[in-house]
């Protein structure tokens, strides 16, 4: 059925070959992962018409079973500092990962600063949210098991989705607007919450963009937005972080306690930024263990 609708979407739009700050495929040495218009009819505020205005969804789904039962999707979404995507050269790593556990993946290419700045990136992240949400049967997803990861500026992007949600406007003519942003999920890994460390100030400028003021740069800061329906949260950071600090994840963390929110952080010693899944590693490594522990727990990956 997933395919169907993917080749429906195609129909709609035919996308030219992704630029090399983009991902290309769910796996190296597969085919490119097809991709959908989060606006097909153009992005609210868009400068143009140009594949940098057009925010967008590369879907990596979970193998098919021979009887489909619904299983959880996750939104990823990519760091950079909201000026560039952090995708590796080929696929990405934790959509492989997540569809070994029977998730399956959408990408999120959102409008990257200087050219927009906030409200495009939290407009993208919302309408992904919502996207995937609506099209749920037809990916045998369960709508009650779709979860956002961001990593770097990424998380920040995914943690104001997590933060500033709302249930959607059932009188809206757009399907896809009547149904819910809110994560039912979050996966945080050395994310920026607040400018502590180089990078994370200027992840949040970038963000700001010209309009920059005490009162904009406040509301940019989603750890003071945190309250008790922000969805459960794991969160990854290394300890020698030092362009992202590993304050940010504890701030989120405490915040997240203070609420009454079912949280769980892990610090490595080292580790530094942007570390990745760190899968050849046995130390860093061991954290997709816990990762995959904590999903179980929470009753998102369907018993195998």
């Amino acid at each position: 059925m997933w395919l169907k609708v993917v080749q429906a979407a195609l129909m709609l739009t035919v996308f030219s070959m992704p630029s090399a700050s983009r991902a290309q495929s769910c796996s190296p040495g597969t085919p490119a992962a097809p991709r959908v218009l989060l606006w097909p009819e153009g992005a609210p505020g868009a400068i143009g018409t140009a594949e940098a205005d057009e925010p967008q969804l590369m879907i990596c789904p979970a193998p098919k079973s021979p009887k489909p039962v619904p299983h959880a999707a996750i939104l990823d979404i990519s760091g950079g500092g909201y000026i560039r995507f952090s995708f590796e050269p080929q696929g990405t790593e934790a959509a492989q990962w997540l569809n070994r556990l029977g998730v399956s993946v959408f990408i999120l290419e959102y409008r990257l600063a200087p050219r927009y700045s906030y409200p495009a990136q939290f407009d993208d992240g919302t309408r992904a949210m919502r996207w995937i949400r609506s099209h749920a049967q037809e990916f045998d997803i369960d709508p009650h098991r779709i979860g956002v990861w961001g990593e770097s500026a990424g998380g920040h992007l995914a943690s104001m989705l997590a933060t500033r949600f709302d249930a959607g406007n059932a009188t809206r003519q757009d399907p896809i607007e009547r149904v819910s942003s809110r994560p039912d999920f979050m996966i945080l890994e050395a994310s920026v919450i607040e400018p502590l460390g180089s990078a994370a100030e200027a992840s949040l400028k970038s963000l700001a963009g010209p309009a920059q003021d005490a009162n904009s740069m406040e509301m940019l800061l989603t750890d003071k937005h945190v309250t008790a329906e922000t969805p459960p949260t794991f969160l990854i950071h290394a300890n020698d972080d030092n362009v992202v600090y590993p304050e940010n994840s504890v701030r989120f963390y405490l915040a997240l306690r203070a609420a009454g929110v079912p949280a769980e952080m892990h610090l490595y010693q080292h580790g530094g930024h942007g570390f990745g899944m760190a899968l050849l590693d046995p130390v860093l490594g061991s954290w997709t263990q816990l990762l995959a522990d904590w999903l179980r727990g929470l009753g998102v990956l369907n018993t195998r």
